[in-house]
């Protein structure tokens, strides 16, 4: 298991103090985004997100939405997968240490991004209908070259490539 690794981060002016921690479950309250290490064919799924070039497939739990239904979603709007998924770990977001936190905005002082392992049953034609305008599929080794976010994202893969293969009874 990685042991927690913490970096600070800026986020269009906003410092952040960001933390990843194995294994853990936050309350679904405090669940500000969920993202997903998706495996097709021993390859890692990327999208070209308009504004941040390529990420893993992910983002905002919708009202009434749980944390796995939104990754879900995410995967097949991003990326036009489906599959089976595993959490693998979180990101810890503090803005303790941030002047420009908003008490009153969208962000909780302290929130968390859920990460998943999904092994991918159904891959379905590209069709660029949401914000994504590419997918690619990306060999492990290769993914530091091509991602394009802070480095607490390669913990999340390799907690992905770790835990190994999803058999379907432990999808919701």
């Amino acid at each position: 298991m990685l042991k927690p690794k913490t970096i600070e981060a800026d986020w269009g002016g906003h410092l952040v103090k960001l933390t990843w921690i194995a294994d853990a479950a936050p309350p679904e309250k405090d669940v500000t985004s969920v993202h997903g290490v998706c495996f097709y064919e021993g390859k890692i799924l990327l999208v070209r997100v308009k504004i941040r070039g390529f990420n893993l497939p992910g983002g905002h739990v919708e009202a009434g939405e749980t944390p796995r239904e939104a990754l879900h979603r995410e995967c097949l709007e991003e990326g036009c997968a489906e599959g089976v998924i595993r959490p693998v770990g979180m990101i810890e977001v503090s803005h303790e240490n941030n002047p420009n936190f908003d008490p009153g905005g969208k962000y909780p002082l302290i929130g968390y991004q859920l990460f998943y392992r999904m092994d991918i049953t159904a891959c379905h034609p590209f069709t660029r209908e949401h914000e994504c305008t590419a997918r690619i599929w990306v060999e492990p080794g290769e993914l530091p070259y091509v991602i394009e976010d802070h480095e607490l994202i390669l913990c999340a893969v390799e907690a992905a490539l770790d835990a190994g293969p999803v058999s379907p009874p432990l999808d919701d």
